[in-house]
């Protein structure tokens, strides 16, 4: 028999991090998250999300193990603003057994059903910058630090339970050159000039937080107009900032302005973190910190993490430029293979950027949703 609990102690909030440790404990594809990092984004009075969402967590049990888990929450900007009358669901992790994640959807419907929501969808998190979607293709290819891993039985379990593919996304691993194609180097030479623009590059991290406001807002004006996006706090951007701001390698960060001194364009990526996490095993002390320093350090490996375009400049060619300065530094710094985070099926313009590369699309991803019954 089933058992469904509410996590409300703190050893039942360890329970419901741990669970995954022990789920994937030997498979060679998932990366496990940082714990402490975990439990902050999970901590009402650490997470600035908490000031417009609300999460239920739960974790099944079975003869007193635990057998499963999964995050219920609203997003009430979402709600609110946007009249999405959406019940979200993360933290989705269960063995193979269909009673067992019936048991922990239900668990969700309820909490949608108190609350006069229309419809559940997941797995996503709180916000766009939190892991989402189910893995659906790509199961023998390690995930990154921005993704999460899951058994192919994840979405047989969702769709006999009567959901349906909600969102969808792709993500390509791009080989790099030894060389950038000639054309590439001409036309981002021809935009430049023609649009006065200017890269820039940033001398320390403070310099970089300074200019933080300017990469959220042109996150926010990038991808406004896609599906499921929901603008970010103030006080969420700080927190993003100083959530993620130790793993970014500045030279893997490129940003352009306008000829008024404007941010137009950015993209971050980092050096891949995946194998050093996998070591690190959910912990930076006592040895952790030194996997993540060395991938830092040498790395032949990345990942591409955020791109942001303002609309205007979508369709200019500017994309070329960010390449082009992207490939420099991956050429320089040795990296060999560059993985994209998960982008939007409907986003084109932003898949666009690597169409002259050597690619190929080895991931695919969506969220699910059903009707709340």
């Amino acid at each position: 028999m089933i058992a469904i609990k509410r996590v409300q102690s703190h050893k039942e909030k360890r329970a419901f991090i741990r669970f995954p440790f022990q789920l994937y404990k030997n498979n060679p594809y998932w990366v496990p998250p940082l714990m402490r990092s975990e439990w902050e984004t999970l901590d009402a009075d650490k997470n600035p999300v908490f000031d417009t969402a609300e999460a239920h967590f739960f974790l099944a049990y079975r003869d007193g193990e635990v057998v499963g888990r999964i995050a219920a929450f609203i997003n009430w900007t979402e709600v609110r603003q946007q009249g999405v009358e959406k019940m979200r669901f993360g933290w989705f992790d269960t063995l193979d057994d269909l009673d067992v994640t019936r048991a922990l959807i239900q668990a969700v419907q309820e909490v949608a059903k108190g609350k006069n929501l229309s419809f559940l969808e997941g797995p996503l998190g709180f916000s766009n910058l939190d892991k989402a979607g189910l893995l659906t293709r790509g199961f023998e290819v390690v995930s990154t630090m921005a993704t999460a891993y899951n058994h192919p039985y994840y979405e047989k379990h969702l769709l006999d339970l009567g959901f349906e593919k909600a969102t969808e996304w792709v993500e390509y691993n791009i080989n790099v050159p030894t060389q950038i194609p000639a054309k590439v180097q001409r036309f981002a030479r021809l935009i430049q000039a023609k649009y006065g623009l200017k890269i820039l590059r940033f001398q320390s991290k403070r310099e970089l937080a300074q200019y933080a406001d300017a990469l959220f807002d042109l996150l926010d004006e990038t991808h406004s107009s896609l599906s499921a996006y929901v603008p970010i706090s103030e006080r969420q951007k700080r927190y993003y900032i100083q959530k993620f701001i130790r793993f970014i390698h500045l030279d893997y960060l490129i940003a352009i302005s306008d000829e008024s001194d404007a941010m137009i364009a950015f993209a971050i990526t980092m050096p891949s973190y995946s194998k050093a996490l996998q070591r690190a095993k959910g912990r930076l002390f006592p040895l952790g910190f030194i996997h993540l320093l060395r991938a830092h350090q040498k790395n032949d490996r990345a990942d591409l993490y955020l791109i942001g375009i303002k609309p205007s400049f979508q369709k200019k060619g500017v994309t070329a430029i960010l390449f082009n300065e992207l490939m420099k530094t991956f050429i320089e710094k040795g990296i060999k293979r560059v993985e994209t985070n998960p982008d939007l099926v409907e986003n084109k313009s932003v898949r666009a950027l690597w169409k002259h590369y050597d690619h190929n699309m080895h991931k695919a991803r969506s969220t699910y949703k059903r009707a709340v019954e």
